[in-house]
């Protein structure tokens, strides 16, 4: 039976076969006598994207004491869950990150904290996932930018929006409709100021 660690583009947590591309962590929020979910979904601001390998470096999932260990199809999901690159395992990319990040949100010598601050108020309201209004037509968002249509989500990869699921990306007949914006929209200020996720190999036409 699959853990409960794969994290959908909504931010929900899920049990799957699906690994994905990255890991990643809110914090502690499991059992580790039985590796399962505590009702927390977070235990800090600091919503992490890491990658699955990192200088030999081998856990048990959901086996210690620690931070919980979760998993994401790719970055672009991550980012529209609400997490941002790891500073320890991920420099280069957090530095691109927070880079794109002041400028697209036009502000100066940020700190990471700082980052975090922003991005949960903007991923969570009342516990749940905050939504927010989409400002421009969805063919205009930048590459890795998602959206949610009724219970489904949609990523926008050059100019087309393709239905999200565990396994990977598939394409639509017809695109989403009237759709909220899942990507924080200060990352998405940062996509559009240059910074651009991974996408899972199942994006590319």
């Amino acid at each position: 039976m699959p853990l409960q660690n794969r994290v959908t583009p909504t931010g929900d947590i899920i049990s799957t076969p699906h690994r994905g591309m990255f890991t990643g962590n809110r914090g502690i929020i499991h059992d580790p006598a039985t590796k399962t979910l505590l009702k927390k979904r977070w235990s800090s601001p600091a919503w992490l994207t890491c990658t699955c390998e990192f200088r030999g470096r081998r856990r048990e999932v959901m086996a210690q004491q620690s931070w919980t260990e979760l998993f994401f199809l790719d970055e672009a999901t991550a980012l529209a869950a609400g997490h941002r690159p790891c500073f320890y395992c991920r420099r280069d990319d957090a530095n691109r990150f927070r880079a794109a990040w002041e400028k697209g949100n036009r502000v100066h010598n940020v700190r990471m904290h700082d980052i975090d601050t922003v991005l949960h108020h903007e991923r969570l309201d009342q516990g749940r996932k905050r939504l927010h209004e989409l400002l421009m037509p969805l063919d205009q968002l930048p590459e890795g930018a998602m959206v949610l249509r009724g219970e489904e989500s949609f990523l926008v990869t050059q100019g087309r929006a393709l239905l999200w699921s565990p396994a990977g990306y598939s394409a639509v007949e017809h695109p989403p409709g009237e759709a909220t914006l899942l990507t924080p929209p200060s990352t998405l200020r940062a996509m559009n100021a240059g910074y651009q996720p991974v996408l899972h190999p199942s994006a590319s036409p």
